[in-house]
């Protein structure tokens, strides 16, 4: 009589990190190299998803021109937030995946809810599952947000089949799920937010994405170290990433994308949380600037780009005579790489010896200085604390600086020139071109100068 044979479940072994599988147990994950992040998870059963592509259907070459011409009636979903819409790269592309993450209470629900609401006044209905909150609690927040819509669809689910079942029912324009750690798949075990339970739920969103051509909008917890939770493989599933940043100490919220398959991972969306929810800050630069536009020792004002936008920035340096034999370099908002280079040639090429001093250079506003354009304008700075001599009023100063303390022409100079002028700034420090000089808008005076001694002399005598 032949033995019957045991099954015995097997079980799969998947790195935290970048979400790769491995055949057992690595103190190092053999794809990205991140320690203690291989974790053991129960095999997948082979029952197949809920939701799926139909079996029957067969995948059909399509002529570029005809995709193109079909993809060209699918005309992009414009959120009625400008900033959102910027960031985006116009509006929500059909049959997209946005993935929205930030720190909880960033106000990652909020914008989303009062997106919902202007498409649902504007495109159709908009189904908001959330696996977090009441259908009553969404509601509730969605009258003080001024947010509730008779198209604006809640329910609290957090299986991922009755979730798209809904959606097949209620066909809306836009499908949002808040968040995606907290929804699971029946078809495969393990708690919600786990690596299995990530990729199904994922790859069955997309599915449906793509199928309907509906865009999804999912939002995403991060670590405490500022990064997407869940496996790497996330990011790579959906079509655009979202950061929603901000701090509790100002109302300022910044919006950026770090992956965006239709559009550009530069641009910058500006908002301010206030009681009635988030509010577009359109004219991001007059909220960074103070009011004495570099009137005071160690101010400097410089223009930086944030994708298509200029936006001036101050830069503001502070320095003090070091207690110990190892002085601090502290930076709020610009590298400090690039701060220990700039005194290096502050000392070299200008002959002004900071090194022995602590520095601290902060960028008002939260900004992050994020471009070579503004080198010079932090140096301006750091000479200005030290002489305690202020810049000339309303001026504006750019250009990169090389180790031998020349000047480099920054790009878009015209962008930022134009940006400084519609800000009443009436003098800019700029690179000296060799080969035209610098076209200034009308209201600016434009000093070019090719080193870093020259331009600390036309500025600071």
């Amino acid at each position: 009589m032949a033995k019957a044979k045991r099954s015995k479940q097997k079980s799969s072994w998947f790195c935290t990190e970048c979400g790769a599988e491995t055949t057992g147990w690595f103190g190092r994950c053999p794809s990205c190299g991140a320690w203690n992040t291989i974790q053991e998870h129960a095999a997948e059963p082979s029952t197949p998803d809920r939701v799926q592509l139909s079996r029957t259907a067969k995948a059909r070459a399509v002529p570029a021109n005809e995709a193109l011409a079909r993809a060209e009636q699918l005309q992009r979903l414009s959120t009625g937030i400008g900033e959102f819409d910027r960031v985006l790269g116009g509006g929500l592309v059909p049959g997209s995946v946005v993935l929205l993450g930030g720190p909880p209470g960033i106000g990652k629900s909020t914008l989303l809810l009062q997106a919902c609401a202007r498409l649902a006044r504007g495109v159709g209905p908009v189904l908001y599952a959330s696996g977090e909150e009441s259908v009553g609690q969404v509601a509730s927040r969605a009258v003080r947000l001024g947010a509730s819509a008779p198209e604006l669809l809640l329910m609290a689910e957090t299986r991922v089949e009755a979730i798209l079942e809904s959606a097949l029912e209620q066909r809306p324009a836009v499908l949002i799920v808040d968040s995606i750690q907290t929804v699971f798949s029946e078809a495969h075990e393990g708690l919600p937010g786990n690596v299995t339970q990530i990729r199904s739920v994922t790859a069955q969103l997309t599915s449906f994405a793509k199928r309907e051509d509906v865009p999804v909008v999912v939002v995403g917890h991060v670590t405490k170290e500022g990064q997407l939770a869940g496996p790497r493989l996330l990011e790579h599933m959906v079509d655009a990433v979202l950061s929603f940043e901000g701090d509790d100490e100002r109302a300022t919220r910044l919006l950026r994308a770090t992956k965006n398959r239709f559009g550009s991972t530069q641009e910058l969306g500006v908002f301010e949380m206030g009681g009635e929810g988030l509010l577009e800050i359109e004219n991001p630069s007059e909220a960074f600037l103070s009011d004495g536009r570099g009137a005071v020792p160690g101010s400097c004002v410089t223009a930086t780009l944030e994708g298509s936008r200029p936006l001036l920035l101050e830069v503001q340096a502070l320095l003090g005579q070091s207690p110990g034999g190892s002085p601090r370099r502290t930076c709020v908002g610009a590298d400090p790489a690039r701060l220990a280079m700039l005194l290096a040639v502050l000392d070299r090429h200008a002959g002004m010896f900071v090194l022995d001093q602590d520095v601290f250079v902060n960028v008002a506003g939260g900004i992050r200085l994020r471009e070579p354009a503004a080198d010079l304008a932090v140096l301006m700075a750091v000479a200005s604390s030290h002489m305690r001599r202020a810049l000339p009023p309303a001026t504006v100063v750019l250009g990169e600086i090389g180790l031998t303390g020349e000047l480099r022409a920054v790009p878009r100079l015209g962008a930022r020139l134009n940006e400084a002028a519609r800000l009443g700034f009436s003098r800019a420090l700029v690179p000296r071109r060799r080969e035209r000089k610098a076209e200034a808008p009308a209201g600016i005076e434009i000093i070019e100068a090719a080193r870093v001694d020259a331009a600390i002399e036309a500025l600071l005598g």
